[in-house]
Parts: structure tokens; sequence; C-alpha cells
């Protein structure tokens, strides 16, 4: 067996595991590139001098602005049979302009005629069927060409129906939320890389003594003579010890109580097309211990090996064998908290 075994094991597990958070901040990196970020947080305010297809084109969709003497054009957008907004217009005498809202229910109290003032949170939104639909109609309304009204009409209009300003938050809070995560296990994969023993697997040898300490005995003795080696599963003088890809895990043998398999029929529909075992340790401490999709022989043959390197393990699954790991349990707490107690007595 070659020397260090288990850290390369480690050490390929978290290598493959930093892909996903990798790929994910990726994901994130090229999905803020399309989102309007910034318009999320800071809504625009506009100005008299405001182009919103300028704005558009920045990602600036997100805006606020006051608007004066507004007139209801007689239309309404409707979303799933439900009237979800009123476009108003505003006509600018000087530069004989014509700009578009749309106006929730409750800012234009259901469509009146008339608004003289409105202060309100939109979207920008680029012109659809609808908005074309309604320049036409309002073309005629206004005694105007459908030219004419298109030249003097943004290919854009401001929607505050659709500012979703808590969702954009939400959804920036959990990207945000997200890639914090990833990120972190990106930089705790690479500390597991660099420092096997630092690793979840290996830090549960805290429970028995030195994590670093126990992991260089299992590997010294699976590296000079392991007694019984399966295909990622292996019994040394003093250790259990298993890596798979699914992971990593050693554990003293002198510290386990009990072990049995249990049986997994993988089926597609109604063909059953294999059965996979997993070992299940339980040692000291509550420190357990799975070991998936394994062959029956192989996890036959341990169980024989470690119910021969210690004949304290319960062997197999049963009701009694649960309650006599759970009392074996209890009487270990028992004696650590009587030590505990002798301990803090002495001067």
């Amino acid at each position: 067996m070659q020397e260090n075994y288990i850290s390369k094991n480690i050490r390929s597990l978290y290598r493959r595991r930093l892909l996903a958070p990798v790929l994910y901040l990726i994901f994130v990196a090229s999905l803020c590139g399309f989102l309007p970020i910034s318009s999320v947080i800071a809504p625009t305010k506009l100005s008299g001098n405001s182009d919103l297809e300028t704005l558009y084109q920045k990602k600036e969709v997100f805006v606020s602005g006051s608007f004066d003497n507004l007139k209801f054009t007689g239309y309404t957008m409707t979303r799933f049979h439900r009237t979800v907004g009123y476009f108003y217009y505003i006509r600018n005498p000087k530069e004989k302009t014509c700009s578009i809202l749309l106006l929730s229910p409750n800012t234009c109290e259901q469509g009146i005629p008339e608004l003289t003032h409105v202060d309100i949170y939109g979207k920008i939104v680029s012109a659809d069927a609808s908005y074309q639909t309604l320049l036409t109609n309002l073309s005629d309304d206004l005694s105007w060409t459908d030219d004419g009204i298109r030249e003097k009409t943004d290919n854009y209009y401001l929607s505050e129906p659709d500012f979703q300003y808590g969702f954009g938050i939400f959804l920036l809070a959990a990207l945000a939320g997200s890639s914090v995560i990833a990120l972190l296990s990106i930089l705790l994969s690479v500390l597991y890389i660099l420092k096997p023993h630092l690793s979840p697997p290996c830090q549960t040898l805290i429970h028995f003594g030195k994590p670093k300490k126990l992991l260089a005995s299992a590997e010294q003795e699976l590296a000079t003579l392991p007694q019984l080696a399966t295909e990622d599963m292996f019994i040394t003088e003093h250790f259990f010890i298993e890596t798979s890809r699914y992971g990593t895990a050693i554990v003293p043998i002198q510290e386990i109580i009990w072990i049995y398999k249990h049986s997994t029929l993988h089926k597609l529909f109604w063909y059953h097309f294999s059965i996979t075992y997993t070992l299940h340790i339980v040692a000291n401490k509550h420190v357990s211990i799975r070991c998936p999709k394994n062959m029956k022989s192989d996890i036959d043959g341990i169980m024989d090996y470690l119910a021969e390197a210690n004949h304290a393990i319960l062997v197999g699954f049963s009701e009694e064998n649960r309650r006599k790991a759970g009392a074996v349990q209890r009487q270990f707490r028992n004696r650590r908290k009587q030590n505990d107690g002798g301990a803090s007595d002495e001067p």
C-alpha cells in the first residue's frame, strides 16, 4: 500500500467537491452580468432629461420619478384575466412628445380620468405587443397618425406594477448568501486539501485522541501491513479505514461498539437491477459511520474480522443489540462525568 494513502484519498475527495461551488460562482457571476444589480439596490431618480432607452441599455431599469398632469388613455393591461395596471399618458407641448406610464390600480384609484401629480417607483419595460396596440389606438384618440405617435413616444415605457423591488432584493440576498456559502465551501475544501488532518473525517478522531497523531498511525499501519483489504475498506492492527468516493472514515477498532449491514434494492420502475449493502459502525462517544454501496461478501468479511479483533463488538442488527449499544454509550458517558467530577474536586 502506498504511503499517505488516506491523505491522498482525502485530497482527491475535496478536489472533486471543489467543482460544484466553483461552477456555481461562475454561474452567479454570469447572471450578475445580465441582472440589473445596482438598479435593484438603488433605483435611479428620473430627471427631466432622462432617456428611458439609455437607462434600459445601462441596466438601470428600476427607477423613481415624479409626474404631473397624467391623463388616462382608457386602456388597461390584464394578466391572467386580472387588471394589473392602467395606461396613462403625459403630453409635453414644448417638445411635442408623449410619455406612457402604466400605473398600479391603487395609485390611479382604478383609472380616474386625470391625475395632477404622482410619485412612483417603476420598471422600464421594452415595448411589447400590448404597448404597440395601445399606441395604435391612442393615435386615433389624440388625432395623431400611427407613424406620428411612434415618432413622439419611446420604445420603452415605465411600469409601476412591474416594479418588484421586494422580490429583487430577496433574489439578490439569496444569490449573495448562496455565493458566500459556495465560497466558504471552496476555502474549506482548499484547506482540507492542504491539511488533510483538519478535514471532518479526521476531526472525528478528536473523540479518541489527537487527530493528526491518529491519522499518522493509521497511515503507517495501512502502508506497512493491512490485515484485511477490500476495494475501499481496510483493517489494520488498530484501525478500521474506509477510502471511497463517498467519503473517508477512520475509527480505532477498540472504540467500536456495534456493527451491522443494511441492504438497499435498486430498481427502475418494476425492474430490480441490483442490491447494494451499507456497513454501519457505531463507536464510543456517539460516533456513527456509514460505508455505502459495497458488496455483501466484502462487508461480511469486514464484520467477521472486526468481531474477531474485538470480542466486545455487537454484530448484526437487532433490537437487543440496539439496546445494548445504547447502554454501553450511557455507561461510557456516566464514567466520563464521574471522572470529570473527580478531577474538579482535586485541589
